[in-house]
């Protein structure tokens, strides 16, 4: 069964799928069409072993599903609304120094 999961949660397992420029580049493929494993392979240049490993993460955090197909599987976004969001979050602009991710990436050790 299904649960619901707290607000934090669910942000920090979207935080976590985006954490990774694969799977960033992932759910922006998902976002565009649903796709086959094979077909975002060759879309990414990364090998079926690797992609395999990201969908499983964005499959555990909630982002994608799989639609079986015949003896095929395609993956799309769990819900619409990711789509928009990640629109929202491309969209958004935000100002960082070329050489670190976050201002507080020296002496945090953050990023």
């Amino acid at each position: 069964m299904l649960t619901v999961a707290p607000d934090i949660e669910v942000l920090a397992r979207f935080g976590r799928a985006l954490a990774d420029p694969i799977r960033c580049r992932l759910l922006l493929a998902l976002r565009e069409a649903p796709a086959y494993p094979s077909e975002l392979a060759d879309a990414l240049g990364i090998s079926r072993t690797r992609l395999s490993n990201h969908l499983a993460c964005l499959r555990d955090c909630g982002l994608v599903v799989t639609v079986p197909e015949g003896r095929r599987t395609r993956y799309e976004l769990a819900d619409a609304r990711l789509g928009h969001a990640l629109d929202d979050l491309r969209a958004a602009v935000v100002a960082v120094e070329s050489d670190r991710t976050c201002a507080d990436a020296e002496t945090e050790g953050c990023c």
